[in-house]
């Protein structure tokens, strides 16, 4: 395997990693520190573009491939079949297709999970920020709750001893 092909797996074994602690069922409290964690070097612009640069690298590589792909598979193979091409030139061709359909399939997963990443991030974010939300919104509403109560019984109270106030009147007639 090529460096090139070994940096991009590398890149693919990273991206599934990270996936993968972003798919976990992890409880929120440690969830939030893991992907703050996960996120923060990606905030700065100089990682921003040279991730953006190797990402359009890896599609320069993806297409590269898809169009050796196409070249083997119409103009080597075409060969093959006339019967121009025999024994060990045969094999090499069906090895450089193989090698190309695997860097073909290399490039075109890392560039997929890479957007699949992306948007979980983005989920997951989204979730532990609207989690954060509705437990301030729970806290604001019971102390609210509470204060109603508290109003609640102190009007039950002062309807009590009006009432009991009527009582004695009526008695008093």
């Amino acid at each position: 395997m090529t460096l090139y092909n070994s940096i991009i797996f590398g890149i693919l074994v990273a991206e599934v990693v990270v996936f993968s602690l972003l798919a976990l069922p992890i409880p929120s409290k440690y969830r939030k520190p893991l992907t703050l964690v996960l996120i923060k070097p990606f905030k700065n612009k100089t990682v921003q573009i040279t991730v953006k640069c190797v990402l359009g690298f890896i599609l320069l590589l993806f297409v590269d491939s898809i169009n050796k792909v196409y070249n083997i598979n119409h103009h080597e193979l075409n060969q093959l079949k006339s019967g121009l091409i025999q024994g060990t030139e045969k094999i090499e061709i069906m090895s450089r297709k193989f090698l190309q359909q695997r860097n073909m399939y290399l490039t075109g997963i890392t560039l997929f999970l890479t957007f699949i990443v992306t948007r979980t991030f983005d989920l997951v974010d989204e979730l532990l920020t609207l989690k954060s939300n509705l437990r301030e919104d729970n806290l604001f509403n019971k102390e609210k709750l509470h204060e109603m109560i508290k109003e609640k019984d102190k009007e039950i109270d002062r309807l009590k001893e009006k009432v009991i106030a009527l009582q004695q009147e009526e008695l008093k007639e």
